[in-house]
């Protein structure tokens, strides 16, 4: 959640902020509204109790009337008192509501606008001229037919819509991604972690993923328990309510696990083959930091992601998303967009995010330094999103004869294999 004290030192930056997203600036006056409502309930509810308690040790020393009369007046001091916490409860979850619903302030250079109204940072690679070459290109899901290597067919059957099985060489190409991400990982200095894909309420409301996200998120009703859609929001909690050393930050964690989306809103949008899909894998990065380094590391997750789809020789751009376009946590948010060739087109494969210390605020995550405790800062960056990782090394690194060419980065976690090959 935003710092409090922005709604009261300037509340101007907010509303510019939430024009910036598209949104009505008409949040910020209301939660204005009720801070001061709570502020002046706790006030009321505080005077009361102290009147309280000292008409109660007038009671022990008065006598006669005198103290007839401040009986008289505990009892009805007691009644007020009450109300007067209610009230202030009251107040106070009014408040709390409103702050939940309240976005990150965006940056005040973020590109504006909705979004198609991106801004391309860099382009990376040239897309392969197939017609030169003299072949057409096949789709992801005719060369992992080919290959023995996706099974929509299967998938529907057992799970429904949006379903696959991947089997032979296609298993074993994403335990290659995983094992190069988790390499890679490693070697920037992340610790991996296996977190888990069913999480508390509180986890997926501190994350910022029950605001206008909730309608893609899978919730078990029995248990009150939510299917993550990201290993971001199981990691984000990983230090929930703690006091972390500031001395041992930047704290880096790689996490792995099946992440689940509804996919609300996409009905007749890539419905053919793996792109979009109620169930993928994925290899999270996400970092606890000083909010003074926090710019910094963005970009260092930038480049971790860059790395990664340049050593799989695949083409790709950068984007950096507009201001309307960001989900409720992120501040700034940089996208890399794969080239598809059957599409035509550059689509996303990876994003990272700055979520400055909105998220740490809402899971009261806090650093120890020699000032005092104060939030900590958190991003987040997709190394390898399993599925479009895939659909990219088929289509890019395809043959004539329906082979795939494995990137030699991918080799050593493929056996040594150089080609994935038809086995229909």
């Amino acid at each position: 959640m935003i710092d409090p004290k922005l709604l009261r030192t300037d509340p101007d930056a907010l509303r510019a902020a939430q024009e910036a997203r598209g949104e009505s600036s008409e949040l910020v006056d209301q939660l204005i509204a009720a801070d001061e409502q709570r502020r002046s309930s706790i006030a009321a509810f505080e005077n009361l109790r102290a009147e309280q308690k000292t008409i109660g040790k007038d009671v022990a020393r008065a006598k006669g009337d005198d103290k007839v009369a401040l009986i008289a007046r505990t009892k009805t001091l007691s009644a007020q008192v009450k109300a007067a916490e209610a009230a202030a409860a009251e107040a106070g979850a009014t408040f709390d509501e409103l702050m939940l619903a309240m976005p990150n302030p965006v940056f005040a250079d973020v590109p504006r606008g909705g979004e198609d109204d991106f801004v391309v940072v860099e382009t990376h690679g040239t897309p392969r001229d197939f017609e030169a070459e003299g072949f057409t290109p096949r789709d992801h899901l005719e060369l992992g037919e080919l290959l023995g290597a996706i099974d929509m067919a299967r998938g529907a059957k057992v799970s429904g819509a949006r379903f696959y099985f991947l089997t032979g060489q296609g298993a074993m190409l994403e335990l290659a991604l995983v094992n190069l991400a988790m390499a890679k990982a490693t070697e920037w200095g992340f610790t991996p972690i296996l977190p888990p894909a069913l999480v508390k309420p509180s986890a997926m409301e501190g994350t910022g993923f029950l605001g206008q996200a909730a309608q893609d998120v899978y919730h078990l009703p029995a248990d009150d328990l939510y299917l993550v859609g990201t290993s971001e929001v199981a990691l984000a909690a990983f230090h929930s309510d703690e006091i972390l050393d500031a001395a041992t930050l930047p704290r880096l964690y790689a996490g792995f696990s099946p992440c689940f989306r509804r996919e609300a809103g996409s009905y007749g949008k890539d419905t053919r083959g793996i792109f979009r899909v109620h169930w993928f894998d994925k290899v999270e990065m996400f970092v606890y930091c000083r909010p003074d380094e926090a710019d910094d590391l963005h970009r260092r997750l930038l480049a971790f992601e860059k790395d990664f789809i340049t050593a799989l020789e695949l083409p790709f751009q950068v984007l950096e998303v507009a201001s309307g376009d960001l989900g409720l946590s992120a501040a700034r948010k940089y996208d890399c967009y794969g080239w598809i060739p059957t599409q035509g087109r550059y689509r996303e494969i990876t994003s990272t995010s700055n979520c400055t210390t909105f998220q740490a605020r809402r899971l009261n995550i806090r650093m120890r330094s020699e000032t005092g405790t104060e939030p900590v800062a958190t991003l987040n960056g997709t190394l390898c999103a399993m599925t479009r990782m895939i659909i990219l090394l088929l289509e890019n690194h395809q043959q004539p004869d329906g082979s795939v060419r494995v990137p030699p980065a991918l080799r050593p976690f493929l056996g040594g294999r150089d080609s994935l090959t038809p086995v229909n």
